[in-house]
């Protein structure tokens, strides 16, 4: 753990997995009808399917994973980056959609020197690990405040809007 990893983790303690459990099933009751929020929820639950997997099979199957997860995880924050994440400003707060862009990006940063190392040595796996902590606080953050506020509080019209060109972006960026 870096010293700004220990820092971060003094001011704002990692989520238990009993408030993530807690977190994602609010959430889900909020997306009932919200379908950009019940896709970010569905691409949640994959980036933690392939953190899993990488993990499990550490071999040369974790390779193609982590390259599978890392697309994923590109297209999936191009899409909040570019359609949720103004909302979040405007309705959940600047500094939350500061915070949320700046995770994205150190995780891209994360992900490409993880690509370097040999799969299943020690340093890759704490590599790994240090990455999928990250990504579950801030999808916990995302989950527990940020998305609930945007549902709550951005006008329908807005959350339309949102649900279709999130589908969009999010596809368009896949399948680049």
């Amino acid at each position: 753990m870096s010293f700004l990893d220990r820092i971060a983790a003094a001011i704002a303690p990692a989520a238990t997995d009993e408030q993530r459990m807690e977190a994602r099933r609010q959430l889900e009751q909020l997306a009932v009808n919200e379908p950009f929020a019940q896709d970010i929820l569905d691409q949640h639950r994959q980036i933690e399917s392939l953190f899993q997997q990488a993990r499990e099979d550490a071999g040369m199957d974790a390779e193609a994973i982590i390259e599978e997860l890392a697309l994923l995880l590109n297209a999936h924050s191009m899409a909040e980056e570019a359609v949720v994440y103004p909302e979040i400003s405007d309705h959940s707060g600047k500094a939350h959609a500061g915070m949320a862009y700046e995770e994205h990006a150190m995780t891209k940063v994360q992900l490409a020197a993880l690509q370097k190392l040999e799969p299943g040595t020690k340093e890759w796996r704490e590599k790994l690990d240090h990455i999928e902590s990250a990504v579950l606080q801030h999808v916990y953050q995302e989950e527990s405040s940020w998305l609930p506020d945007v549902i709550r509080y951005a006008p329908m019209a807005e959350r339309q809007r949102m649900s279709m060109e999130y589908r969009d972006y999010f596809e368009r960026v896949d399948q680049s």
